[in-house]
């Protein structure tokens, strides 16, 4: 859920994501179907995590319940 949350955030494909992250589509497509963290390979859910960093969005969780999304907002300087 936080995978596609996040794209969402961004308002980005699935193609987009893909281009940006080097994971192909249609592997971001199921990962988005998957209740809870996706089994993977390839280190697919670090290039996935890197995209969305390097785009200013952390997954942040308390490793128990709760879940979400940070973004870093660049404020102008003062």
């Amino acid at each position: 859920m936080q995978l596609r949350a996040a794209r969402g955030a961004l308002n980005w494909s699935v193609r987009e994501l893909a281009e940006r992250s080097g994971v192909g589509a249609a592997t971001i497509t199921r990962y988005e179907k998957v209740d809870g963290v996706p089994r993977s390979r390839k280190e697919n859910l670090g290039k996935l995590w890197r995209a969305f960093e390097a785009s200013g969005v952390r997954f942040v969780s308390d490793r128990r319940s709760s879940f979400g999304l940070l973004f870093d907002i660049r404020l102008p300087d003062a």
